[in-house]
């Protein structure tokens, strides 16, 4: 469970985040659309991705860079695509991913599959996991939403599994505040690229 954060940590991180969210409001409609498509392709040439068997992903929400696409893209290309589900203490369980069909609205404006749930442990079958995310530090620091349900998830993938962050370019590399508890990512997925961090 993440520790708490110190209250320099909690501000700063605050304000960086909702910097980003601001930017992602002002963000084009089109802009949106072209990261869509491109960061499904970027995602599917990616040799991680290609090679693997299951991936956990997530179904973006509200200003975050859209996965509707590469959802349906990482399905057809015939990958089990596991979806997060939040549960109580804001950990997360795992369902597999049927299409859009199958999501329902969830707490905190989410959307979330509705079949069998798989345990929290699921993730550990994952070859890679796909994270949401804010921002991202040059040295891997993820900044999310604020509640540490990747902090607490992201400790029972299987050691050596490719964690990548899905952001807009501009938003790679920023000074993100670390705390003891948070985990790093090892890249960051764009419309731009795969961008391996330190």
């Amino acid at each position: 469970m993440p520790s708490p954060q110190s209250p320099d940590s909690r501000f700063a991180k605050s304000a960086l985040r909702d910097q980003v969210m601001a930017g992602r409001k002002r963000r084009p409609l089109e802009a949106a659309a072209r990261f869509s498509s491109s960061v499904a392709e970027v995602a599917l040439a990616w040799q991680p991705v290609r090679d693997a068997a299951t991936v956990t992903a997530y179904v973006s929400v509200g200003s975050e860079p859209g996965t509707g696409l590469l959802l349906d893209a990482l399905v057809a290309a015939g990958k089990r695509v596991l979806l997060p589900v939040v549960v109580a203490g804001l950990d997360l369980d795992w369902a597999v991913y049927t299409g859009r069909s199958g999501l329902a609205p969830a707490v905190r404006g989410l959307l979330e599959p509705t079949g069998p749930r798989l345990g929290k442990d699921a993730i550990a079958q994952a070859d890679v996991v796909l994270v949401p995310g804010a921002a991202v530090s040059a040295d891997g620091t993820r900044l999310g939403q604020g509640g540490g349900c990747y902090d607490r998830a992201l400790p029972r993938i299987t050691a050596g599994t490719p964690v990548a962050v899905l952001l807009y370019d501009d938003e790679v590399g920023l000074a993100v505040p670390s705390d003891p508890h948070d985990v790093r990512v090892g890249f960051a997925l764009t419309a731009g690229g795969v961008r391996a961090l330190a």
